[in-house]
């Protein structure tokens, strides 16, 4: 089992920037891939990134590429998202995600990924 639970979140105007950290426990060395998914209200999840834990290879989805940044540190468990240049449309229950599975790159499927945290609400003002 792995537990995962995500901080950072918050209100924030168009154009600025928030971290959301995603700290991970339990059997943490199994883990292949970890992402950042979001879901906007009446909307289905979506992928945001993913990095692969070893190797680091990324992954974005077209909207927050060059706005976004996903890291890891190895040594602490945890993962984080960097946002830049936040726009309204960005508002979404952010939500973090990872997998044992050697799954297929990119690495964006949902229901590809075993373990979820809680979310952290990240808002957006205009």
């Amino acid at each position: 089992q792995v537990q995962l639970v995500e901080s950072g979140g918050g209100l924030v105007q168009a154009g600025g920037s928030l971290r959301l950290s995603c700290a991970a426990s339990g059997r943490t060395f199994s883990s292949y891939v970890m992402g950042w998914f979001r879901q906007a209200p009446g909307k289905e999840r979506e992928f945001v990134a993913a990095i692969a834990w070893i190797g680091g290879r990324t992954y974005y989805t077209d909207s927050v590429k060059g706005r976004f940044t996903i890291s890891r540190d190895n040594a602490k468990n945890t993962l984080y998202l960097q946002m830049n240049s936040l726009e309204p449309e960005d508002t979404a229950v952010y939500y973090c995600a990872t997998t044992p599975r050697p799954i297929t790159p990119p690495f964006a499927r949902p229901y590809d990924y075993n373990y979820w945290g809680r979310g952290t609400q990240v808002t957006v003002s205009s």
